[in-house]
């Protein structure tokens, strides 16, 4: 079996993030969305990987490597442009071959054994297996209709969703799933669809079989998903010192500080992840924070937030929640009168005041 991990697309629900990198490479809990995924696909024992890449594909193999510190081999794939799931493993068809794969969307997180599904479609030999879960807002995803567990319907974003079922960005298929895409034409909204080809499996009475997520799924393609997919991570934190905190300094409950982070008289309250040559002064950093390499932290609060490497956080002048903050952004509270404030921000940006 191989695996083939989409990290194309424009991420624009994750703008102004997504102008200066992947989506798939925003981190959750300091670690690239992407390589989530790349973990848990290496856990099943596969060694073959694909990577479908687009106009921020050096980036991702800059980030990713060659997948050598997972014990893998990854081949990456340009991809023309977005033109659909199914598109892009038409692109991938001289890697795939005719071998198995499993398709995982680099931008999703799951808490669910990879290798429990390609266990069980080794051993059932379906043409197909999707993995669903419920949703309070099926007709945002592709959706699945289901006869005794028994998938009959499949549709992508239907104005009047007859399940709450929703396909999970993880799929394993077999060599039939090529013949499939081979004959699909454009959706209404120009892309070659996954949820088609594999209509097209069921309606040739191959087998499709499911797998209903168990734990936790995300999408995280918005700030809000992105931010309760930290939350998620963090919850299971290991925690572990490897800076340094001073007498003042309270470390509270599951919390883990990179190599060379220096904490003075400041409260880290977790679970928390604090990334290396951090500098974090008089300040307080609360529950479902994530803090990246080289930034520093005065006279500041920030709880439930990621932040990225080389920031520079000083005298916020109220709690700062609920933020993903960009790579090398600055954020500074100026003293004095004319009480004036100073906003660079780029396209799409998003700014509550107090």
């Amino acid at each position: 079996m191989k695996a083939l991990i989409l990290a194309g697309g424009t991420g624009s629900r994750l703008r102004p993030i997504t102008y200066s990198m992947a989506k798939q490479l925003v981190p959750v809990a300091n670690k690239p969305v992407v390589e989530y995924g790349i973990e848990a696909i290496a856990a099943a024992g596969v060694k073959e990987f694909g990577i479908i890449v687009g106009d921020t594909g050096p980036a991702v193999e800059k980030a990713v490597g060659d997948g050598s510190r997972w014990g893998i081999k990854i081949t990456y794939i340009p991809q023309s442009a977005p033109l659909g799931l199914a598109h892009a493993v038409s692109t991938a068809r001289p890697f795939l071959g005719d071998d198995d794969f499993v398709m995982y969307l680099g931008d999703n997180l799951i808490k669910s054994s990879v290798a429990t599904l390609v266990k069980e479609f080794e051993q059932y030999r379906p043409a197909a297996t999707i993995l669903l879960t419920p949703v309070p807002n099926p007709s945002d995803f592709g959706v699945a209709e289901l006869e005794n567990d028994r998938v009959v319907r499949l549709q992508e974003k239907p104005k009047n969703p007859q399940s709450n079922l929703a396909l999970v960005g993880v799929y394993l298929f077999d060599k039939r799933i090529h013949d499939s895409i081979a004959v699909l034409k454009p959706s209404a909204r120009g892309e070659y669809e996954i949820t088609d080809a594999i209509q097209g499996l069921i309606d040739s009475k191959l087998e499709v079989r499911s797998h209903i997520v168990e734990g936790w799924w995300k999408d995280t393609g918005t700030v809000d998903a992105m931010l309760e997919a930290n939350r998620l991570i963090l919850e299971d934190l290991e925690p572990g010192m490897e800076g340094t905190a001073d007498e003042h300094s309270r470390i509270e409950g599951r919390v883990w500080i990179g190599r060379g982070t220096v904490v003075q008289n400041s409260v880290i309250r977790g679970p928390a992840v604090i990334g290396a040559n951090c500098q974090i002064i008089d300040s307080f950093i609360g529950p479902f924070t994530a803090l990246a390499d080289n930034t520093r932290l005065t006279s500041t609060e920030i709880e439930n937030s990621i932040v990225m490497d080389d920031c520079e956080l000083i005298d916020a002048p109220s709690r700062l929640a609920n933020c993903l903050i960009g790579r090398g952004a600055s954020i500074k509270h100026q003293k004095g009168m004319p009480k004036t404030m100073q906003l660079v921000l780029g396209d799409s940006s998003s700014v509550v005041l107090p």
